[in-house]
């Protein structure tokens, strides 16, 4: 009996041995060294990107009220609901929930609070994910149509190629260890989203509104409805980095005395100001400019100053490249962890090479067989993004710290929690509607 409760305890030291080699090994927790600057890189590259570029769209089927009524008030809640995020980080002394689907458990239960958020979280990347490949070949299109318009460079080459060109240096940069060796990337990201966003709302504020309709895009009552929706749905995608925010913060270092909330919310605070200026700048001036007329990427909408709106779009590649990758290691770590833990493959250069290759293989394939880039915000937006950002840390919050009943706080997580839920249900809606008529005119691999 003896032997075998020794046999035991010696199984379960080795067991946690183990984990905690994993740890040093995943990309997530394997350096804890970040500064408070790299969350303000990483969050503005996974905020600012693809859905800054489709604002001016979305306000095209809101209309100016209803449109800044969306854009201001998603602002103000999921700042609300990242600090809920921060806060309960640490919330049980020596503990960190380094992941989200890990606090998720803590507070829903092993079993019930995996199946709440790993399949939300794994939809919002992998989906946020394939919206960059076809963001980033659409943005290496339209800079090669600027340069080359008289130049005779090649002539037309289908978007199909320019996503698999745009694929070609995730292969390298995948295999990046963790999000501290990812930190110069998004810096360079980061800087790249702030000016192709300014260059988007000086080129339109130059053009004006000169003959601009700023009627609804849809001219039929049903169009106008749906459009609405998949607006709804393009807006909530815009605001995405609370899917990572828990991730990010576990590389920050964190003592009783000095925790990591603190330097990760200045970061936090510095991304959401450069998130503001970019979304209500690029937003507002962008549909002041082209009215309904402009496109699903604004980008796309502005030709000239040529030089200007080709450095733009090559500015949102480099941008594109840096945000897919900070969605991208997450998951990463997800893969890794189930083939090392239930697969039995041993850690190291080849599991990463081949799994990650893999991945940024599939999400190429996905992206070039449908490249619907509006449809796909809005339906990305309502399906994945609205319960990670808008509600779910809400009723995470009312479940761990319990505030009173019919108090301030109480009513304020409510009303989140209405606002999102509604949210989640309608855009998703009108994304898939708008996914369906695009296809309609689509030609597989144009």
């Amino acid at each position: 009996m003896e032997e075998y409760v020794e046999t035991l305890k010696a199984r379960k030291q080795e067991e946690k041995l183990k984990t905690v080699s994993l740890d040093d090994w995943l990309p997530i927790t394997s350096s804890r060294t970040a500064k408070w600057y790299y969350s303000a890189f990483h969050n503005v590259t996974a905020m600012v990107g693809a859905g800054v570029l489709g604002l001016p769209f979305a306000m095209s089927q809101l209309g100016w009220g209803l449109g800044t009524v969306a854009i201001v008030m998603s602002f103000v809640i999921t700042l609300y609901t990242l600090w809920q995020l921060v806060e309960m980080h640490e919330m049980v002394p020596g503990k960190r929930f380094d992941r989200y689907h890990e606090l998720g458990q803590h507070v829903f239960g092993e079993r019930l609070g995996l199946w709440i958020i790993l399949p939300l979280q794994i939809i919002v990347m992998v989906g946020t994910d394939i919206v960059y490949m076809v963001t980033g070949g659409q943005s290496l299109r339209k800079f090669h149509d600027l340069v080359c318009r008289q130049g005779g460079c090649g002539g037309d080459i289908r978007l199909t190629f320019w996503i698999m060109i745009f694929a070609s240096p995730h292969f390298v940069l995948s295999q990046l260890p963790n999000f501290n060796s990812l930190s110069a990337v998004s810096g360079a990201a980061a800087v790249m989203s702030l000016a192709y966003s300014m260059i988007a709302f000086s080129t339109s504020v130059a053009k004006g509104g000169r003959a601009a309709d700023y009627g609804l895009r849809a001219t039929t009552a049903p169009g106008q409805a749906f459009g609405m929706l998949s607006a709804l749905g393009t807006v909530s995608f815009a605001y995405a980095a609370h899917n990572v925010v828990l991730e990010i913060q576990a590389t920050i270092p964190s003592t009783p005395e000095a925790p990591s909330k603190k330097p990760m919310w200045r970061g936090v605070v510095a991304a959401y100001a450069v998130v503001a200026l970019c979304y209500f700048s690029v937003a507002f001036a962008g549909y002041y400019a082209f009215g309904s007329s402009v496109d699903p990427n604004v980008l796309i909408t502005l030709d000239r100053p040529r030089w200007l709106i080709a450095a733009a779009n090559l500015m949102v590649v480099v941008h594109v490249i840096g945000g897919y990758q900070v969605f991208a290691m997450p998951m990463f770590d997800m893969i890794e962890t189930v083939l090392v833990k239930r697969h039995g493959f041993a850690p190291g250069f080849w599991l990463r090479f081949v799994s990650r290759s893999a991945y940024v293989a599939a999400t190429m394939f996905v992206g070039l067989t449908f490249p619907f880039f509006d449809g796909l915000l809005g339906f990305f937006g309502g399906f994945g993004f609205a319960p990670t950002t808008y509600f779910i840390p809400c009723i995470m919050w009312l479940v761990v710290r319990k505030p009173k009943k019919y108090g301030l706080s109480w009513f304020i997580n409510i009303i989140c929690i209405v606002i999102g839920v509604l949210l989640t249900l309608i855009a998703s809606i009108g994304g898939l509607r708008q996914i369906i008529l695009d296809a309609k005119s689509y030609k597989l691999y144009s």
